[in-house]
């Protein structure tokens, strides 16, 4: 714990101490330094003996604290009047232990406190900061973040495995979810949306793992991932003209890729008087129009029952008169259905897949619709396939920590056995700058799409080859 608090403790002898006694523990005191690191670093080196010493009275302060708060009526105050009650225990308790703490120990203290009794402990700090997109802890004292794409280790540390369990299953109970070592297995949000995996001993065998995606507050649009290098303005403007057309697309990539924040950017342009319907095993969508409507799977119960699936919610969903179905991510049997609504007057309709290529996301359709009926004749299969998507969206992660479009590609129709396709655009690398950035420009052989009709249709056959034309 000494890396939480502040930099200065010095511990005051009662009254009635020799002088010997007294200056030894002033001078043991004063040469404590308790470094506060920075909030996002490398792990901090085996603390000395002295500074356990340190952290030992701090422990013992915070125990002492935590005896006199109600948790019960600290549930009922603000945080804001938590952190002054709390303020208050903590230097009445100073005074009367003659604790000589700063004002930056105590505030540290307090904060820790509040966070803990009413947020998550340790990991709180990471939530707030907006710089973290992804929070990793596998067990007490190893937590991992990812910032700007790359992963290190962070300072954070649990005081015990105890502390971390309890702080997982608090998660878990804001949404009405268990996790133990009888229900080991979790996935969850919390309440501003971040999404969460939990997995519990004895399956983690080095203490409880959390897995955290944090949502980002920011809205992003089109333009924004083309000032942040995602992409190039010409491939905005054809994923504009593809949702503005109703195209069917998937957005493909691996996890972390940034499939969630395209799909986000994509569906701002959807037009504001279109019925939506969104279904996800973890809310993190961020729609922009007035008529959403949002649907969540919920997984079974203790006893098992009462499971509803991504595939029960788009059976449902097409009850409910969308103009529009967005799946957050097709995994299973579901994308079936998904492909049934496209090819019955549901067009514009987005999802994301795990796949590493255009090509490959095809294929995972392909397996996943055998999965939820194994009996369909593969020909049968891609022949839906090719009727129902317009578009696959490769994302990719790449080595700099960036985040880029690598494939834009156009789902001809059937050559054969063959599903064809063609790339749009496709990422070609060049080289790297000085500060290990990829540079790359993107390839098109400006082909007409088969979706040529529909681009006629809409008015934007002659922006479509424009843009293409000046690629």
């Amino acid at each position: 714990m000494s890396n939480t608090f502040g930099r200065r403790l010095q511990v005051i002898p009662p009254a009635g101490a020799t002088n010997d006694t007294a200056a030894g523990r002033a001078g043991a005191a004063a040469s404590t330094d308790l470094v506060i690191p920075p909030r996002v670093e490398e792990g901090a080196g085996p603390a000395s003996a002295r500074s356990e010493t340190a952290s030992a009275t701090l422990l013992r302060l915070r125990q002492q604290v935590l005896d006199r708060i109600d948790p019960v009526g600290a549930g009922s105050l603000s945080p804001e009047q938590l952190r002054e009650e709390i303020g208050a225990i903590i230097h009445e308790l100073a005074d009367r232990d003659r604790l000589d703490l700063s004002g930056r120990v105590q505030s540290r203290l307090v904060d820790e406190l509040v966070d803990e009794m009413i947020g998550n402990g340790p990991l709180e700090p990471l939530l707030r900061d907006e710089r973290v997109d992804d929070i990793l802890v596998n067990g007490p004292n190893r937590v991992f973040v990812e910032i700007a794409g790359k992963m290190q280790l962070s300072s954070v540390r649990f005081r015990d495995g105890r502390q971390l369990a309890g702080i997982a299953q608090k998660m878990a109970a804001t949404v009405g979810r268990r996790v133990d070592e009888s229900s080991p297995l979790v996935d969850c949000r919390l309440p501003d949306g971040s999404r969460v995996n939990i997995v519990f001993p004895p399956l983690a065998i080095d203490g409880v793992s959390i897995s955290i995606r944090k949502f980002s507050r920011r809205r992003y649009n089109l333009d924004t991932l083309v000032e942040n290098g995602s992409f190039t303005s010409p491939v905005a403007r054809i994923l504009e003209i593809a949702a503005r057309c109703r195209l069917n697309i998937v957005v493909s990539g691996g996890t972390g890729s940034g499939k969630t924040t395209l799909l986000n950017a994509m569906s701002s342009l959807i037009d504001h008087g279109e019925r939506i319907v969104t279904i996800e095993d973890a809310a993190e969508l961020q729609l922009q129009q007035p008529h959403v409507v949002r649907l969540e799977t919920r997984p079974p119960n203790l006893e098992g029952h009462g499971e509803i699936n991504q595939r029960a919610l788009l059976r449902n969903a097409l009850r409910m008169r969308p103009d529009r179905i967005i799946l957050g991510e097709c995994r299973g049997a579901e994308a079936f259905d998904m492909l049934q609504a496209m090819n019955t007057g549901h067009d514009g309709s987005i999802c994301t897949i795990h796949a590493n290529t255009p090509r490959d996301a095809l294929t995972r359709i392909e397996n996943m619709v055998q999965m939820g009926i194994s009996n369909l004749p593969h020909d049968a299969i891609r022949y839906q396939i090719a009727g129902a998507l317009d578009l696959v969206v490769q994302v990719e992660r790449m080595r700099d920590g960036q985040r880029r479009i690598t494939h834009v590609a156009e789902v001809c129709g059937m050559e054969g056995e063959m599903i064809t396709m063609n790339d749009v655009f496709k990422f070609e690398y060049m080289n790297e700058d000085a500060s290990g950035r990829i540079r790359g420009r993107y390839m098109t052989p400006r082909l007409r799409p088969r979706f040529e009709d529909r681009l006629r249709y809409f008015g934007l056959e002659q922006t479509w080859l424009e843009t293409m034309r000046d690629a």
